[in-house]
């Protein structure tokens, strides 16, 4: 293999796992190791002295081109790796790796009116509804299929006008793309600090007005003035809380009110289904495993 040749391996893991096998790849000769979400899980700013890591991992190492990964591969400890992890190794020619990470982040058209563009990129299309964020902690490209589902529904469903709810609302992307497609005013809310300092400064950006976007924790009496009066009420989160969370999220809702949830796999659909029966909840899109599912109240 050439010496201008790099190799990247790709595997699996998770959160407790990641310093031991950050360890074991550098000692068997990784140049250097990454780490991504492996489930559209936000990850917000870390306070002093804390160093988050998402609950599943996809970790890369670089190693040179002649290292022979093979005979290493078939060392590893499987205790280290999530189970039916992937072990993807790839040749890779030299490039100016300080540009790569910025090449792999591109604008993407989430819906006919919709795009998704980090900050250093033109627009493809300076006509359509553009949301400018960066990748980082608080956000990934959008690429994943929860936030994606969500992001195409949204330019579908917003005709203008809406009061819109953003139920763990994360980097306040859903609102913000809400907003930007024609609703008159929106909700966000988290019980994350990080993830409303991280919704107000990404609206900013959009130039999204303060009075239009509300952000709250989820025991702010505020919300009470969005109770029975939303028109769209959209929450990406897991099936768990969203179990949860289910006659409170039905509640803010006003007669024909619309909701989408995602975070779901397509397994835990038929319990989802059950639980908000009175919104008539459907599956409507699916992708990668994961499913969107969407409902009206009655009018």
């Amino acid at each position: 293999m050439s010496s201008e040749e790099w190799q990247e391996w790709v595997l699996e893991t998770h959160s407790h796992h990641v310093e031991l096998l950050e360890d074991w790849f550098f000692a068997q000769g990784a140049l250097a190791v990454s780490l991504e979400d492996n489930a559209d899980e936000p990850l917000l700013e870390p306070g002093p002295g804390e160093t988050p890591v998402w609950q599943n991992v996809k970790v890369t190492a670089l190693f040179t081109g002649d290292v022979d990964l093979e005979p290493i591969r078939a060392e590893i400890p499987d205790a280290l790796l999530a189970k039916n992890s992937r072990s993807d190794i790839t040749t890779l020619r030299d490039r100016a790796w300080e540009r790569v990470w910025m090449d792999d982040f591109s604008p993407i058209q989430m819906g006919p009116r919709l795009w998704i563009c980090p900050s250093w990129s033109e627009p493809p299309d300076a006509s359509a509804i553009n949301v400018y964020l960066d990748p980082g902690l608080a956000f990934g490209t959008g690429t994943h299929a929860t936030t994606a589902m969500c992001l195409a529904a949204l330019d579908d469903a917003v005709r203008g006008g809406e009061r819109v709810v953003d139920y763990g609302c994360g980097s306040g992307i859903l609102a913000i793309a809400a907003l930007r497609l024609g609703a008159s005013s929106a909700l966000g809310v988290d019980n994350d600090p990080q993830a409303l300092t991280a919704s107000r400064d990404n609206a900013e950006r959009n130039q999204i007005e303060a009075s239009s976007l509300e952000i709250l924790f989820p025991e702010s009496p505020g919300i009470d003035a969005w109770v029975g009066g939303s028109d769209l009420v959209v929450a990406n989160i897991l099936a768990g809380p969203l179990l949860t969370l289910a006659d409170e999220l039905i509640a803010l809702m006003t007669p024909g009110a619309k909701l989408l949830l995602t975070g779901i796999l397509t397994e835990q659909a038929p319990e989802l289904i059950e639980r908000y029966a009175t919104v008539n909840l459907q599956v409507s899109d699916t992708r990668d495993g994961w499913v969107l599912m969407s409902g009206q109240r009655a009018r």
